[in-house]
């Protein structure tokens, strides 16, 4: 009997199937299909293609076991005991952690060589990565548009290319002259604003061990940050802040203006937003605005607005999510696809020592900065309902 190795049944598969390839290339008919006789011929190969595949399977595991089975029962050390994943460098490092902490807490006068890797140019030291991380979590926690819109990290200015109209398609006569649409585009530039904030810390609190010194900056520096960024991305004018989604030029569509809320007038605004736009929209109103909200009913006197009854979980507004902010104005409601709503972060976050400012008082002062930007790339993705006498 004639043995087999498994690249020689490869071989032979590879063969089979170019075989059955060329048959059908030439007994085609006019029609495209294959008579009975040269169906029940082909079906013959490409049952002999699949058989062969089997077999190497079949082999492989084979070879497999007969390697698994072939292995010594004790295998020398090849490693140095102890050795593990490769150690975090730079400022992922605990090595730069920990100089950050020692360093707050001796008012940065034990600054250790660690900490050089992350000098800036303006004389501060850049967080270290899992605080950066934690940070954007803490932001998007509390900053509604970071978990709706879309965080672009960027090294520079950033150039976003919008197309400015889309091809037609047109019924033509036969041999009738083509016409031709002029594609047109535009450019948003995502920029960097700086924002930062300044924190006063005791020096009892700075040599306090026990303190947990890296959660309360963390906590308070994002939270500032976070109701900043959330109150310019939702207000801003985009004059060294980013560019609001309720910007009276360059935020969303103002899709009608009432004289007081409605659960019509709710309804006219869902589909005032194209269709496309709809699929993954949500509303984003005042917290005032909500007890309003809550009392209005449909024709048949249902509630519209569904509150959630799981934690952590929006309220829904005719089936679509509410999303509530105490920097959403009173006098309007946006809706719509809050993804094209796009966020750039100019590198990370850094940490600065105010030296000698609160030194009499007994405090050292500390800032964060990070720069950032936002604009709404598409304004027809959000739809703006006016209210000319605001509720509340």
């Amino acid at each position: 009997m004639k043995n087999f190795t498994i690249n020689t049944l490869r071989e032979n598969r590879a063969a089979a199937w170019e075989k059955a390839k060329t048959f059908l290339d030439t007994h085609r008919t006019e029609n495209g299909t294959l008579s009975a006789e040269d169906a029940a011929q082909y079906d013959q190969m490409e049952a002999e293609i699949v058989a062969l595949g089997k077999e190497i399977e079949r082999m492989e595991r084979g070879a497999a076991f007969d390697a698994e089975l072939s292995r010594p029962v004790a295998s020398p050390l090849t490693n140095k005991p102890g050795s593990g994943p490769a150690a975090k460098t730079g400022r992922a490092s605990n090595e730069y952690k920990n100089a950050m902490l020692a360093a707050l807490r001796t008012n940065f006068r034990n600054v250790s060589n660690v900490l050089q890797e992350g000098v800036d140019a303006s004389g501060g030291y850049l967080v270290p990565v899992e605080y950066d991380t934690r940070l954007i979590d803490k932001l998007t926690d509390e900053n509604i548009m970071r978990a709706l819109g879309t965080v672009i990290t960027t090294s520079g200015e950033h150039k976003i290319n919008i197309a400015g109209n889309k091809p037609a398609a047109a019924w033509i006569e036969e041999g009738g002259a083509l016409t031709f649409g002029d594609a047109t585009f535009a450019q948003i530039i995502l920029d960097a604003h700086k924002l930062h904030v300044a924190i006063k810390v005791t020096e009892e609190l700075l040599y306090d061990n026990a303190f947990n010194l890296e959660n309360y900056i963390i906590d308070q520096f994002s939270k500032a940050l976070a109701n900043a960024e959330e109150d310019g991305m939702l207000n801003g004018t985009g004059v060294g802040q980013p560019l609001g989604i309720f910007a009276a030029t360059g935020g969303g569509t103002v899709a009608d203006t009432v004289t007081e809320l409605t659960a019509d007038s709710l309804i006219d605004l869902v589909y005032a937003l194209k269709r496309p736009y709809r699929k993954n929209a949500a509303f984003i109103i005042n917290d005032k605005n909500l007890a309003v909200l809550r009392k209005l009913k449909d024709g048949i006197g249902n509630y519209i607005l569904q509150p959630s009854f799981q934690a952590g979980e929006p309220d829904h507004l005719l089936g679509y999510k509410v999303y509530t902010s105490a920097y959403a104005p009173l006098d309007a409601i946006a809706f719509g696809d809050f993804s094209y709503y796009n966020i750039g972060d100019r590198g990370t976050r850094s940490f600065q020592e105010l030296k000698e400012l609160f030194a009499g008082n007994g405090m050292v002062g500390f800032v964060a900065k990070e720069r950032v930007d936002g604009k709404l790339v598409l304004p027809e993705a959000v739809q703006i309902l006016k209210i000319s006498a605001a509720n509340g």
